[in-house]
């Protein structure tokens, strides 16, 4: 069981053998995961995938106006690709102004492939959709030798926030690697805003954030042959305005030892944390600053109505 899954038993190993303890969140889409992020993102505090959804539901074709600027007959990359409720008020904007036919999503979750296989040409007939399943670079250099042709890069959801600011400007230098000259890339970052707010998005009163990290302990067992007690740990979030920084922990209930297949264990003491996840925030400045250190040229910025959300797009000249 273990040689199938060979890479997630090795990262569940150097994160909780590492002090302080952390897990890669990467890891939080099985299929129990997926339907679990479809719960938050539909629950009233969290905010990012509304305002994101209304920014592409209204502004659409004024991002289609602009990348018609400086790029045509495209192929359109979803890193990341989700359940692809935002990225088609693109795909569909997209295809009617015949900018691009082909869809390339790219998703951790081969659950999510296969829905967005089945469901987007449903949705938009005529758009050829053929999906990726692994490592957002892995996948974009296998993208790039599969095919030459200039690409849409679409980075949404803030799902930069998921790397702190460092490494974040170097996925997206790594990012503009793999990218032919002249290609966009359409980026989505959560902006600074009141604290709470922040907080609250990352806590929800539902319990579906804290059910979705230790959901990620119920994978381990399952697929590592793991025995952690999952009723033994809770869930803490914290958000940081200065830094930016909201991070999500799993904390032991009591001192504990658990085993990951027949050859690792590991011993938490009572209080003791597991780090699971970062989610950053931004200034716009902060921003802009990324994609020039970065190497990309600012073409421009869409944001929602209260602006706590904005899409920028950049291009790899």
């Amino acid at each position: 069981m273990i040689n199938n899954n060979r890479a997630f038993y090795e990262e569940v190993v150097e994160g909780l053998s590492a002090t302080p303890k952390y897990l890669f969140s990467k890891y939080f889409y099985d299929k129990r995961g997926d339907e679990l992020f479809q719960k938050i993102m539909r629950c009233p505090e969290y905010y990012l995938t509304r305002c994101e959804e209304e920014i592409f539901s209204l502004q659409s074709h004024c991002i289609a106006e602009m990348i018609k600027k400086h790029l045509h007959n495209f192929e359109v990359v979803g890193l990341g690709a989700g359940d692809g409720t935002k990225s088609m008020y693109l795909l569909k904007e997209f295809y009617q102004q015949g900018l691009s036919d082909t869809y390339y999503p790219v998703d951790i979750s081969d659950h999510v492939i296969q829905s967005l296989e089945k469901k987007i040409p449903r949705n938009i007939p005529g758009l050829r959709v053929k999906g990726f399943h692994g490592e957002y670079i892995e996948m974009l250099k296998d993208i790039h030798e599969f095919s030459g042709k200039q690409k849409m890069i679409l980075f949404l959801g803030s799902n930069i926030g998921n790397y702190y600011p460092d490494r974040a400007l170097h996925f997206c230098r790594l990012l503009r690697q793999y990218m032919p000259p002249g290609s966009l890339l359409l980026i989505g970052f959560d902006l600074k805003k009141h604290p709470q707010i922040i907080l609250n998005a990352y806590n929800d009163r539902q319990g579906f954030t804290r059910d979705f990290n230790l959901n990620l302990l119920v994978r381990i067992n399952r697929e590592l042959n793991g025995n952690f007690t999952v009723k033994s740990f809770d869930h803490y979030a914290m958000y940081d305005p200065v830094s930016g920084s909201c991070k999500s922990f799993l904390v032991s209930l009591k001192d504990q030892q658990v085993r990951i297949g027949s050859a690792f264990s590991v011993d938490f003491l009572k209080d003791e944390v597991i780090q699971m996840e970062v989610s950053q925030k931004y200034h716009a400045a902060d921003i802009d600053r990324m994609g020039e250190d970065a190497g990309f040229k600012i073409l421009g910025k869409f944001y929602d109505s209260r602006k706590w959300f904005t899409d920028c797009l950049w291009q790899r000249e």
